[in-house]
């Protein structure tokens, strides 16, 4: 086979590359602007936020503990008096009130407030770690399209050289240079191409379904990363860095931190069933009292308009509550140890979770290396392997397998690429520190 051709095959891949992204840059999306549309489309990441927001109104109603409740009143009755052997009595009453009541001293409503609070900054880690979720699930969607998009267009090169190199055996063979074995090779290895071809193409279709589901719309269209491939590089090299920041920072650790906390309240509220409690009621009001007799006014006593005002002090104090209490604290003080084992798990699981996302980035990194060095090679083993093919030192198949490892290992490197960027975000979120602002710097890492 000529120079010329084999470096046309060798070329193929990126030109089918550059066709599609001519072809889709009217309408490809940038990972931020899919990531702006799945905040406001995402029904799981939607929910967590919905959560979020009844427990700030579940804060805001224990805050009300603090505060002085009033209540107005008002009532009219109309009634009629037949005492045997005398006359009718008429009497219509007509009252309205003001009454309040503030808790001077309950020892249970504070810690209830402080609970209130707790869960409400539980709620804000829910959505944190949602957040995060989100990022990492519609990056992963987003660059399994592009991998799965590279599939198809090495899958699609690799067919289109093996069906030229099909040709040439043929073309071999009738003028008796080359036995049947060369063309029954490459056309098995063609056959073999063509299934290939039809797998990848509806890898790309599911993955396409499973982006466009983040925003809604059908037809999404990522864009490529930029040429030449920047990849993320991590703010630092210490695993131990990213475990300690994992331990202050990560949202489910300071979950279970607050869970904790909630758990000694839980034990404060429970202690308080032991305490007296002390309330200040006032009221103010009026009445009118209206008489009369078959139908005539009449004056008497406590006809007319009365007035009415008070003010009290209300001391409860428990002496027996039949046991309730004392196992209510028992059951709060076995809830601490519980919350106090679920905050060593969540840490030791982020410390975990981050050493394996960690060290799956080195190694991702180091085989993006490796691939690049192995895509360099096989491009100039294949040179090598159709020049030996033209003079006759090689046979058909050393070039179908030469053709098919550099495919091969072009589509294992775009997508160790992919991974070195979804599995950077990984380690982010692994140790909590996976923000927006990461999105952007992704996002910077992409075409234009």
């Amino acid at each position: 086979m000529p120079l010329v051709l084999a470096q046309r095959l060798i070329l193929q891949p990126l030109a089918l590359a550059a066709g599609l992204l001519m072809a889709g840059a009217a309408q490809a999306q940038s990972l931020q602007e899919l990531y702006d549309a799945a905040r406001g489309y995402d029904a799981t990441y939607l929910a967590t936020k919905a959560s979020a927001d009844a427990a700030a109104a579940r804060a805001a109603q224990a805050e009300a503990l603090q505060r002085p409740t009033f209540g107005l009143s008002a009532s009219g009755t109309q009634g009629r008096t037949d005492p045997p052997g005398g006359q009718a009595v008429n009497s219509r009453t007509l009252s309205a009130g003001l009454q309040g009541r503030y808790a001077v001293y309950n020892a249970a409503n504070q810690p209830t407030i402080d609970k209130a609070r707790r869960g409400l900054e539980a709620a804000q880690a829910d959505l944190d770690i949602a957040e995060q979720d989100l990022i990492v699930r519609l990056a992963t969607a987003y660059f399994d399209v592009l991998a799965a998009r590279d599939a198809l267009t090495t899958s699609q090169a690799n067919k289109a050289a093996i069906a030229e190199q099909l040709a040439s055996a043929k073309r071999n063979f009738e003028v008796g240079t080359a036995t049947i074995t060369d063309t029954r090779e490459a056309q098995a290895r063609y056959d073999l191409a063509v299934a290939q071809e039809l797998a990848a193409d509806n890898e790309l279709r599911v993955k396409r379904v499973t982006l466009d589901q983040f925003v809604g719309r059908a037809g999404v269209e990522p864009k490529a990363l930029a040429q030449p491939v920047a990849l993320p590089a991590l703010p630092s090299n210490d695993v131990d860095t990213w475990v300690a920041t994992g331990d202050d920072q990560h949202p489910a650790v300071r979950k279970a931190r607050l869970g904790l906390e909630v758990a000694q309240l839980d034990t404060q509220i429970a202690r308080a069933g032991n305490q007296p409690t002390l309330d200040l009621s006032g009221s103010v009001g009026a009445q009118n009292l209206h008489n009369n007799l078959s139908g005539l006014a009449a004056q008497s006593s406590g006809v007319g308009t009365g007035k009415t005002a008070s003010v009290g002090l209300t001391l409860t104090y428990p002496l027996y509550t039949g046991g309730l209490t004392q196992n209510r604290i028992k059951e709060t003080l076995v809830l601490e140890d519980k919350a106090r084992n679920d905050l060593d798990f969540a840490r030791r699981s982020v410390a975990e979770a981050t050493r394996r996302a960690f060290f799956g980035v080195q190694s991702l990194k180091a085989q993006v290396s490796a691939y690049e060095a192995a895509e360099a090679s096989s491009k100039l083993a294949l040179e090598a392997t159709q020049l030996g093919y033209k003079v006759g030192v090689r046979v058909n198949l050393d070039v179908l397998n030469a053709q098919t490892q550099l495919y091969g290992t072009q589509r294992d490197l775009a997508k160790a690429r992919y991974d070195v960027v979804v599995n950077s975000l990984r380690l982010r979120q692994a140790s909590g520190q996976l923000r927006p602002e990461d999105v952007t710097a992704v996002n910077a890492l992409l075409t234009r």
